[in-house]
């Protein structure tokens, strides 16, 4: 994927500072918040992030667990490549790391101009996306296997 979107952003239509941009951010540095509105996705480009998910437990207890580290060559903030959306979830360095924000609308363009590329472009992260899903279908599923044994719910089952 790493080698797709450096192709990409390499073409003409794409320049930086108008379609993309780097950015260096310290270890611990805050790259997107949960629940805010975003139109455009990442690479890191070097070092890693962290992903955090956050749950209200309580009025007065919230828990953001860290759900997977990215290294370099990684892609987030996807499901903001067709729109505006909301993001899913909070996205911090976790070393100092070099992170391109990509414009949505500008990589939509280019891929519609493109369509060979494109089709690499958006195999490459379907697969991302299976691979996520599957990583966090089994992880509800161990949840869900702890939570019926933890509280003894299997004899209602």
């Amino acid at each position: 994927m790493k080698q797709i979107i450096k192709e990409i952003l390499s073409g003409a239509e794409m320049t930086e500072g108008n379609s993309w941009t780097r950015t260096w951010y310290k270890s611990g540095d805050k790259i997107i918040e949960k629940d805010e509105i975003g139109s455009t996705l990442f690479l890191v480009e070097e070092g890693s992030v962290r992903v955090y998910g956050g749950v209200d437990l309580d009025r007065d207890l919230k828990v953001t667990p860290g759900l997977c580290d990215l290294e370099a060559g990684s892609l987030f903030g996807d499901i903001c490549l067709y729109g505006k959306h909301r993001r899913i979830a909070t996205v911090k360095a976790l070393t100092d790391a070099c992170v391109l924000e990509i414009r949505s609308d500008m990589l939509s363009e280019y891929l519609d101009a493109h369509p060979a590329t494109g089709y690499f472009f958006l195999k490459g992260l379907f697969e991302i996306m299976a691979a996520r899903v599957e990583t966090a279908n089994e992880r509800i599923e161990k949840l869900l296997a702890w939570g019926i044994k933890a509280h003894d719910i299997d004899k209602y089952l």
